[in-house]
């Protein structure tokens, strides 16, 4: 008789952490004993912080966390309720009207983590009969969302217009369409072509909806990948996420008032789940705040991005198509990642090795990411760190030869 926790024993991404851990190199659920934001303790030990999300480092800031406090004092911890029926405090509603006027939009509705609002804003719009077309490196989230919705999902090659275009073409015309793809790509680094796929989605009837977990705060001013390209009003849907930018925790929907209540009425993940705490809400309104009234956080962010974009290049890494914050070092081999990590962190630099599945075979990388609040002291000290582990690894002249492989491959 079969048991259903046989796949357990046999499981190979099991087996692998398991080696990993005997072998002292299994680097993912590792706790951090403290964190000021620019820096970390990791195992007894001080590292700079290259592998957050913290883009503008408001999550130390002591206005947001005053905020917090005087929330808890106010409110209490939890709202104990979901926004359907007992938990929408005033709060929540403050939220919503500021987070629309923030990307220029007539409504928006806080969920309470980023993964609820993409399955919940794509299940409640994509119905039976309905297409949902998404970019192969959008987020889990999104593709959970088209498997969780009653519509069918198709998929298009990564950043490809023609692909696109041609997945939209051998739709039924009379079918409803949304096209859903991120702003800024949180392994790559690498920015939708927006005015692209907006023109090729006004081209098939599609609607257009845009996860700019890693673009607001960071992109058009702090406003998202839409308002950088001046899209704002051709995007139908953009959904936004706390955990990054607004130093707190949740995610927002936002788009037509007509569109906004349709969710409202429809989204499971809302309506079965309980509210955001007021602490987290007042934290976000904060943020909003910080990033609306001094713009110098977004300039030094990407400022510091240029610097070690620069930096990584110059020492020879292979930063792939990166053009934000978001900065990946292409190992590709799954062994040499985990050990350039571990090397890493022996040199006092934090990152995030990323494996397959979590991209695809043979991209295996480190994922970095900066921080308006790092100072040249700290960039300086995490290249002093490439440059070493990359000497000791032999990880530059691979790097190189990579680059050039491909470059042959793709020639003429």
């Amino acid at each position: 008789m079969a048991d259903l926790f046989d796949k357990i024993v046999n499981d190979p991404l099991i087996k692998r952490a398991k080696e990993a851990t005997s072998a002292g190199i299994y680097p993912y659920f590792r706790a951090l004993s403290d964190s000021e934001g620019t820096t970390a303790v990791f195992e007894g030990k001080e590292v700079v912080m290259i592998g957050s999300n913290n883009y503008l480092g408001l999550t130390t800031d002591p206005r947001v966390r005053q905020a917090a406090m005087e929330a808890i004092e106010h409110y209490g911890t939890s709202v104990t309720g979901s926004r359907f029926l007992n938990g929408t405090l005033e709060l929540h509603l403050e939220l919503d009207r500021r987070l629309a006027k923030f990307v220029h939009k007539e409504a928006a509705l806080v969920f309470p983590t980023g993964y609820q609002t993409n399955v919940g804003a794509i299940t409640a719009l994509v119905s039976k009969g309905d297409y949902v077309i998404v970019d192969k490196d959008d987020h889990a989230s999104i593709v959970d969302g088209c498997l969780m919705c009653r519509g069918e999902m198709k998929r298009f090659r990564h950043n490809d217009i023609s692909s696109l275009e041609d997945v939209l073409s051998k739709l039924p015309p009379e079918a409803g369409k949304l096209v859903v793809v991120d702003g800024v790509y949180s392994m790559g680094g690498d920015v939708a072509p927006l005015p692209e796929i907006v023109a090729i989605c006004k081209k098939f009837g599609a609607r257009i909806m845009v996860d700019d977990a890693h673009g607001i705060g960071v992109t058009g001013m702090g406003r998202g990948t839409a308002f950088h390209f001046g899209l704002t009003e051709d995007v139908d849907v953009i959904m936004g996420t706390f955990s990054k930018s607004f130093a707190s925790i949740g995610g927002f929907i936002a788009g037509s008032a007509d569109v906004v209540n349709y969710i409202k009425h429809h989204a499971r993940s809302l309506i079965f789940s309980a509210a955001l705490p007021a602490p987290n809400v007042a934290a976000v309104l904060k943020a909003v705040d910080i990033i609306e009234t001094e713009p110098e956080h977004v300039e030094s962010l990407w400022d510091n991005a240029e610097y070690m974009r620069e930096g990584l290049k110059k020492l020879g890494y292979d930063t792939g198509r990166s053009n934000s914050p978001i900065i990946p070092v292409l190992i590709r081999d799954d062994v040499r990642t985990v050990l350039a990590w571990r090397a890493l962190i022996d040199e006092g630099v934090y990152t995030n090795p990323v494996l397959p599945p979590g991209v695809p075979p043979n991209h295996s990388l480190l994922r970095t990411s900066y921080m308006a609040t790092h100072e040249r002291e700290h960039l300086d000290r995490a290249l002093r760190g490439f440059e070493l582990v990359g000497d000791r690894l032999d990880l530059i002249s691979s790097a190189n030869a990579n680059r050039s492989q491909e470059a042959e491959e793709v020639a003429p």
